[in-house]
């Protein structure tokens, strides 16, 4: 059946499209009150006046439909199927920044917390999303200090010999070493942990009333202390909540600055009439720009599936969705939400306000404007969940060819600058290669057991000399590489200690303890260009040193075997001719000119015998 016959026969009902080429691959999702008249309306000459819409329909092979019931439904289903497929012809939201949620390990024993941007189905309960940011990180701080519940990446089915840092400064009841901490102990932080991210203030605050005055009539004073010191930065907490709030309803605004095929989108969040944060999108290469087709689509992709949506969304411009998306979004929110074009008025200058921030945000993307130092050492930190700004980063690459001449790298990065003075190398010797299963392929210098062998030896010295760790080691490597390095500190009892990875190509970083919720980057992200400036530096350094050696043993095999040619010797011919084989079409004269005659001959003799070799 001809396409324009099968679009002819398309149902009337409300439902959703999918156009797409010969290949299969799907082109654009849309929605429809009736099918049929609005995929028709594609076909029409008027329609092709308008250069996205005859690009897409000149590479329309088929189309593919689902009925719903109604145009709410096919609003939801629109929107699932965007994210999904992510067609090339819709606007796809790229997103520099998802807020974090709080996630409670609810499935383990010693249930711990987490800041996240992500939320599996994997027994946690989460909380949140909290904006700014920040907030997500003072909270869960304030966990580990008042309620000693760790957000470490220790593995806690098995009993380590003994705790980390985070115990010894009180931050942690130590589950990770048997006997440290009853389960009972254990088990009544976590409800209190549980009880306070749920909001129920009053019943953490009776229930560690009960206990205080428990522990007081048992004479456990220091304990009772505990829970009084507790109880007062619940209340200084609800207090400071009071003061904070401030009349006016919650609202979202959005704008935009364009210059196609560039965008740049802000959205401020104000919360009881404040600004509490705000959000940046970016488009490079989005050649046609229709302000209403894409208001309509960020908002889908924006508010459809979120934990929490604000009474008013202040927009630029109306669109064809507008009443319709509102509706569904205030039934899914259970209160009312309005989409608003303010024209005039303190909302309306808000609105401009928000307009030249999204300016700003574009000149400073796409004119180069860089951030701050502090700012990226910042955004690291939130997005690699460090406990604190990274002052210090290690970093190590694996350097060989077929696994000959392995040698590893190590530089450092602090306080904003690679610190060329702490650098370090590694001649690979092959002892860690003992174990593990290496051994038993066969690779016995591959890139895992070399890296591991570097790690454990960098930080048992750390350990002996008693000197601090960094705040993060960086590892130049995917998922393999991230483990064989903690297999290098698991060896050193080394719990706790911040590692992650970033693999080549793809250039996705893993954090351990978290390798399932990988990280990507915009490519334009200063925080990424920061982790592959260590990167590369360290590469560099391998690479470099990886030649140096591999250059020192061909010298050995060659020039210096002549009796009474040493090293040096060999050294100053290679750097004056470039090649063993250069040497060999000298003269005796050109050699004299060089070296004493009687060493110039003997070497002029050796290289011209016939059954010489050039070892390069």
């Amino acid at each position: 059946m001809e396409l324009r016959e099968r679009v002819a026969n398309l149902p009337l009902q409300p439902g959703v499209y999918l156009f797409q080429n010969a290949g299969g691959t799907i082109l654009y999702v849309g929605k429809a009150r009736s099918l049929r008249n609005r995929v028709r309306s594609y076909f029409l000459e008027s329609k092709w006046q308008d250069a996205k819409t005859g690009s897409l329909v000149r590479e329309i092979a088929d189309v593919e439909y689902i009925v719903v019931d109604n145009e709410k439904e096919a609003l939801a289903l629109e929107n699932n199927l965007i994210k999904q497929h992510k067609p090339k012809f819709n606007v796809l939201l790229r997103d520099d920044k998802t807020y974090p949620y709080i996630r409670y390990t609810d499935f383990e024993k010693f249930p711990r917390v987490y800041v996240t941007r992500r939320l599996n189905k994997d027994g946690s309960i989460y909380f949140g999303p909290y904006f700014p940011a920040r907030l997500a990180y003072q909270l869960v701080n304030l966990i580990h200090k008042h309620f000693l519940v760790p957000s470490c990446t220790v593995d806690l089915s098995r009993q380590h010999p003994r705790p980390c840092l985070q115990f010894y400064i009180h931050r942690c009841l130590g589950p990770c070493v048997e006997g440290l901490v009853p389960d009972e102990r254990y088990a009544e932080a976590a409800r209190d942990v549980r009880l306070f991210l749920e909001g129920r203030r009053n019943d953490l605050s009776r229930s560690l009333k009960e206990r205080m005055q428990t522990a007081s009539d048992q004479q456990h004073y220091e304990e009772a202390a505990g829970y009084r010191d507790l109880l007062r930065t619940l209340d200084e907490m609800e207090e400071r909540q009071k003061i904070a709030a401030a009349e006016g309803d919650d609202t979202d605004v959005l704008a935009w600055y364009a210059e196609p095929p560039q965008i740049a989108v802000n959205l401020f969040h104000l919360r009881g009439g404040r600004v509490v944060d705000r959000r940046d999108f970016y488009w490079e290469d989005l050649e046609e720009f229709d302000p209403p087709e894409f208001l309509s689509s960020l908002l889908k992709q924006l508010y459809l599936d979120a934990a929490y949506l604000p009474r008013y969304i202040h927009v630029p411009i109306n669109f064809e969705d507008c009443d319709l998306l509102a509706e569904v979004l205030t039934e899914n929110s259970g209160h009312r939400v309005e989409i608003v074009n303010p024209q005039r008025g303190q909302k309306h200058q808000f609105l401009e306000l928000v307009e030249k921030n999204a300016k700003h945000s574009f000149m400073q993307r796409f004119r180069v404007m860089k951030p701050s130092a502090a700012a990226i050492v910042e955004a690291l930190e939130a997005t690699l969940g460090l406990p604190e700004p990274p002052k210090r980063i290690e970093s190590f690459d694996i350097s060989h060819i077929q696994g000959s001449d392995t040698v590893a790298s190590m530089v450092v990065w602090e306080d904003g600058r690679m610190k060329k003075s702490d650098y370090r190398k590694f001649i690979i010797r092959g002892h860690a290669m003992d174990e593990g299963p290496e051994k038993e392929s066969g690779l016995l210098r591959d890139d895992f057991a070399s890296m591991r062998e570097a790690v454990e030896r960098r930080y048992r010295r750390l350990l002996d000399e008693q000197k601090p760790f960094p705040s993060l080691i960086l590892i130049d490597g995917g998922i393999g590489q991230l483990h064989a390095a903690a297999e290098g500190l698991d060896k050193l009892e080394l719990i706790n200690q911040p590692v992650a990875s970033i693999a080549k190509k793809e250039e996705i970083l893993y954090v351990l303890g978290r390798e399932g919720d990988p990280i990507v980057l915009d490519h334009h992200s200063p925080v990424l260009h920061l982790i592959q400036q260590i990167r590369d530096e360290t590469h560099r350094f391998a690479v470099t040193f990886h030649r140096q050696r591999r250059s020192s043993r061909r010298i050995r095999t060659s020039l210096t075997e002549i009796p009474g040619v040493g090293e040096r010797t060999a050294q100053k011919l290679l750097r004056r001719f470039g090649s063993v084989a250069r040497v060999r079409q000298l003269s005796l004269e050109e050699l004299s000119s060089e070296l004493p005659r009687a060493r110039a001959q003997q070497v002029y003799d050796v290289l011209h015998q016939p059954t010489s070799q050039d070892s390069h």
